[in-house]
């Protein structure tokens, strides 16, 4: 419910600023430039809203993740929102240096259809022996929340303001932290409960359009954000390879729709 009132917001928004830019840029009458030399202040501040939609991209084990061809653990895409703050340094007239710390909130859900790996009870290598559970379909789904404090510091490019607009093209790097990642649990799947690891790292690329109006510049622009390190936490070794031991990687990996005010 909270999700499809969020994306109501942001269609309303962005219609609002279509309607605004449509005078900005379109009708040529009498038109001026807006906020100009702002661009030109060392630094400058601002806030940010934004659209999520995060997935995991898994490698599954092919013992216990795979039945021949058969993928056992889904991941399913989720959209949700986050809000942040923006601090710009100015470095030259083409590049510009951001930090844009913001919380992102996450649902994902990750089905496991494990039921299979019955067949590996007497033990192997990499599991002790272990007596059969008849899953259950609570057993079978978890629905991960996440709330990352995702710090992004991205080096921008941007091209010459043509009137009121200035397209550009940002990359940079992440640092994030998860604040509902049960990485420090005693408890594990077999009592319902999915960790992940706390600290993470990846990379951004990001694209815009920087509108410029009579108060304020207003940013649309598309992120991708992907993580680099494997965000898995075992199960604990007692725990039948229903769960964590079907996977070998998962890294998140998420592209959003952001609207930035400065």
């Amino acid at each position: 419910m909270m999700n499809k009132l969020f994306l109501k917001i942001i269609f309303l928004t962005v219609f609002s600023a279509a309607t605004l830019l449509e005078a900005q840029l379109f009708r040529t009458k009498d038109r001026m430039d807006n906020l100009e030399g702002v661009d030109d202040q060392k630094m400058s501040y601002g806030f940010f809203l934004n659209a999520n939609q995060f997935d995991y991209k898994l490698v599954l084990d092919p013992k216990y993740g795979m039945d021949g061809q058969k993928n056992l653990v889904q991941s399913k895409t989720t959209f949700s929102f986050g809000a942040g703050l923006i601090g710009r340094l100015r470095l030259n007239d083409n590049f510009d240096l951001r930090l844009e710390p913001g919380l992102q909130f996450v649902d994902r859900e990750l089905t496991f259809d494990t039921q299979s790996n019955d067949q590996y009870a007497a033990g192997t290598t990499t599991n002790a022996p272990f007596t059969p559970l008849t899953l259950t379909e609570a057993d079978k789904f978890r629905k991960v929340k996440s709330t990352y404090l995702d710090i992004p510091l991205l080096l921008e490019f941007h091209g010459d303001r043509w009137y009121n607009s200035r397209p550009y093209a940002a990359a940079g790097i992440n640092y994030a932290v998860n604040l509902q990642s049960n990485s420090s649990a005693t408890d594990d799947n077999q009592q319902g409960v999915f960790r992940s690891t706390s600290t993470n790292f990846g990379w951004t690329a990001e694209l815009g359009i920087q509108f410029y109006f009579s108060r304020f510049k207003l940013t649309p622009a598309f992120r991708g954000t992907f993580f680099t390190n494997n965000e898995l936490v075992s199960d604990n070794a007692t725990t039948p390879p229903y769960w964590a031991a079907a996977i070998s990687t998962m890294q998140s990996r998420a592209f959003m729709f952001i609207l930035k005010f400065e």
